[in-house]
């Protein structure tokens, strides 16, 4: 079992207040800026948890990819991997976008897509968003 945490301070009203995401325990990241209107509107060089949650996605997903296509004899050379997570004031996160391509020897398109289709069901940051909508877009290099 692992546990990873992070700790975020705000000060102010949501609108107008802004947060730090305080450096991680792990030193790979922080510290953050995070406002609403990076959030909502324009970054403007702060981060939103949307983003930390598109990495977290993309990562978790070429992680998956990576072992099942491994577990079939064909890890992969390289996958280049990114999702978009769609963020709606008022709703929240509605969708997930992944899109990877792929060096991998010896798999075909068909067989590529079903490993990556398969990543995107069951890699744990995709079982934790639950009902929020997931697509892919999956073609080797």
């Amino acid at each position: 079992m692992a546990e990873r945490s992070a700790t975020t301070t705000w000060q102010g009203d949501l609108m107008s207040g802004s947060g730090e995401i305080e450096e991680a325990p792990s030193g790979a990241f922080g510290p953050l800026q995070v406002t609403w209107s990076s959030r909502a509107e324009e970054s403007n060089g702060r981060t939103s948890p949307e983003e930390l949650l598109a990495a977290a996605h993309a990562s978790c997903f070429a992680m998956a990819l990576a072992h099942g296509l491994a577990q079939e004899g064909h890890a992969p050379e390289r996958l280049q991997t990114s999702a978009t997570v769609t963020f709606v004031p008022g709703t929240g996160v509605t969708r997930s976008a992944l899109t990877v391509v792929g060096t991998v020897t010896g798999v075909d398109e068909d067989a590529f897509r079903a490993a990556a289709e398969d990543a995107k069901d069951n890699c744990p940051v995709s079982k934790a968003l639950g009902g929020v909508e997931k697509t892919l877009d999956a073609r080797l290099q």
